[in-house]
């Protein structure tokens, strides 16, 4: 998983990330592919070239043993 900062500033579509807990990332279509936000962060992670993708990052920067979160487009 990429951390580096994406510098996209507008987004296309966003998909939010739920947990048990609630909402705990998202991922949103920019003009590089996708980026995902863990958690509060205000920056965006990464430039993944699928949502597939994204979704795996998402998952994995939720740490070891985390339940895959359900993704719902806004």
């Amino acid at each position: 998983m990429s951390n580096d900062t994406a510098t996209a500033t507008t987004t296309q579509s966003t998909w939010v990330a739920s947990g048990p807990a609630g909402a705990v990332g998202s991922i949103h279509r920019t003009g590089d592919g996708f980026a995902i936000r863990v958690g509060r962060e205000a920056d965006y992670h990464g430039a993944y070239p699928t949502l597939d993708v994204a979704k795996r990052a998402m998952h994995a920067a939720l740490g070891p043993g985390a339940d895959r979160p359900e993704f719902t487009e806004h």
